[in-house]
């Protein structure tokens, strides 16, 4: 995988970009440079648009892969998360209702204090001149 590049944003937003018509048309404009190299300048190099192609087709796959991967890893972060606080919360609920008595008020508070929400500050009146 030689050849990555980091793009900053400026860089990103400065590119002529390729979509789908412009891939064929890109796709089109090799094969026909291809067949014609006598009508391009001497320092136009058409085994550079080869080049790109070629690293471009060996590129897509690869990064389907890893978008399909990045997906899944989200996804499982996202169920094992879920699963996570589901758990962690019927057991908070049943350490509220068994946890009484047993010693266990001060963890029970601390866990608490992801409910509580903080009191939003009354708007101290504004004494205006008459």
């Amino acid at each position: 995988m030689k050849g990555l590049v980091a793009l900053t944003p400026d860089q990103r937003r400065q590119l002529t970009k390729m979509g789908d018509k412009s891939e064929a048309f890109c796709r089109q404009a090799v094969h026909v440079l291809s067949e014609n190299p006598g009508i391009m300048p001497r320092n136009f190099e058409v085994a550079n648009l080869h080049r790109d192609l070629t690293a471009l087709d060996a590129l897509r796959p690869r990064a389907q892969r890893l978008m399909r991967l990045s997906e899944r890893m989200q996804d499982s972060e996202m169920a094992l998360g879920s699963d996570l606080m589901t758990n962690a919360l019927e057991g908070y609920a049943f350490l509220k209702i068994a946890g009484k008595g047993e010693g266990l008020d001060g963890p029970r508070q601390m866990l608490s204090a992801r409910f509580n929400r903080s009191p939003s500050k009354a708007a101290s009146p504004v004494d205006i001149p008459l």
